[in-house]
């Protein structure tokens, strides 16, 4: 049967590794743990809700994790040859783009790694990447494809590429420290996060110039548009809150509390929910969770249940198309794909969340979470030890002027901070 409710995948850092919890946005309620290898950061979907693809965002590794939705592993790692920061699949799925970080030893230039993903035998192979020449942090499609949006944090401009020749052809001068980025369905308005100016730049696609820019919150971090075009979402990470934008008057229309330092937020495909993954980065722990947001009130509804599964720092989520009712029979379990022996012996130390995790190391035990007897007898799963690093943008703080007086000045958006506050995070944990 088609149409039952799709699974949300929020990426967050690991004491061992990297690790992507999967959310039947039905129930809210876990369904799968996949851990990477390395520091799961942004996520992308497919079209079709077959394929997600993981940044490592530790800034030591080159790779992109590709996960199979049908099996919930890791059935792919992608060199991009360069440390990854953004992720996007153009709609027809047939090319995924990575953003890659801006290095000082290669001066002032950086590009957009290209993968082709369907061709016959060249799955998963780097194609010829997109030169920009400038500090692109992401990217979005056009609903055609035929155009790339590409955010460039170091000149404050959004570059519009043809995705055809994968030229540039305009420049729009947007706010402050451009970072995240996203398209409307009717592709006539691209929404921009300047997080350094705390605004929203409105570009009008039709003449390539902004005609509107929306205060929000405080430390705008992620964005994302109502599949009917009608609201825009927008987390702010130091408000503890996110902003709700009305697409036909460009004012924000409502202000919703969720939990610490929010990050990642996805709509499903139904816009009736919207998810936001709170990465609790200021925290003592760095135990983050996952918000419900009843679109129709703009209410938070839920507050995502992941039982024993710590969420340290979860900062990425993505949302799949509607899928076949079947998959939502998946058990909770654990999956590998070139984990260590030891690592996998850990995270599968036990099968039932009515058993107590006596197999659990004193570091593990500390970071587990404790149960929740409402829902414990709902599942079965296996344990897992899912705590490393998400080290976004290691740009450096050159994006801002340095006065610390300021935190919106002093630190120039927040996949770099929450990188860094991450990256120190895990190694705490991994101490212990």
């Amino acid at each position: 049967m088609v149409g039952a409710a799709p699974f949300a995948y929020v990426t967050s850092i690991g004491i061992d590794t990297g690790t992507v919890f999967v959310i039947d946005t039905a129930t809210d309620n876990l369904t799968a743990v996949v851990p990477v290898e390395g520091w799961a950061g942004e996520a992308a979907i497919n079209p079709a809700g077959t394929k997600v693809y993981v940044t490592d965002s530790s800034g030591f590794s080159t790779n992109i994790f590709v996960i199979d939705t049908a099996t919930n592993k890791v059935d792919a790692v992608v060199d991009v040859g360069g440390y990854p920061v953004g992720v996007a699949v153009n709609p027809k799925g047939s090319r995924v783009y990575v953003t890659k970080r801006y290095s000082r030893v290669d001066d002032d230039s950086n590009n957009v790694s290209v993968i082709n993903t369907v061709i016959g035998s060249s799955t998963n192979t780097v194609m010829d990447p997109v030169n920009l020449g400038l500090s692109t942090y992401n990217i979005a499609f056009s609903p055609d494809g035929k155009k790339i949006y590409a955010t460039n944090n170091r000149n404050n401009t959004t570059s519009v590429i043809d995705a055809t020749t994968n030229k540039i052809i305009a420049s729009v001068p947007v706010g402050d420290y451009p970072t995240d980025i996203a398209v409307s369905p009717d592709g006539n308005q691209v929404y921009v996060i300047n997080s350094g100016s705390n605004t929203i730049s409105i570009i009008d696609t039709a003449i390539n110039n902004v005609i509107g820019n929306v205060s929000v919150g405080d430390g705008p971090s992620d964005i994302a548009v109502s599949p009917d075009g009608t609201n825009v979402y927008v987390t702010n990470w130091r408000s503890d809150n996110v902003s709700v934008i009305n697409a036909a008057t460009n004012t924000v229309t409502a202000t919703i509390s969720v939990g610490s330092t929010p990050f990642g937020v996805a709509v499903t495909s139904d816009g009736k929910k919207v998810y936001v993954a709170n990465s609790a980065v200021y925290s003592s722990d760095y135990e983050g969770n996952v918000s419900v947001i009843d679109a129709a009130t703009n209410k938070v509804t839920a507050t995502v249940n992941t039982g024993k599964y710590t969420m340290n720092c979860p900062t990425g989520i993505v949302i799949g198309p509607s899928i076949s009712s079947d998959m939502t029979d998946q058990k909770i379990k654990v999956t590998s794909y070139e984990t260590g022996q030891s690592t996998m012996a850990t995270l599968n130390a036990t099968g039932d969340l009515g058993v107590k995790e006596t197999n659990l190391s004193s570091s593990e035990e500390k970071n587990a979470v404790k149960f929740n007897n409402s829902n414990s007898e709902s599942i079965n799963d296996n344990s897992i030890n899912d705590n490393s690093n998400n080290n976004f943008e290691s740009d450096s703080a050159n994006g801002s002027d340095g006065n610390e007086s300021s935190k919106s000045n002093s630190i120039p958006g927040f996949g770099l901070f929450a990188g860094l506050v991450c990256l120190y995070a895990g190694q705490k944990l991994r101490k212990k």
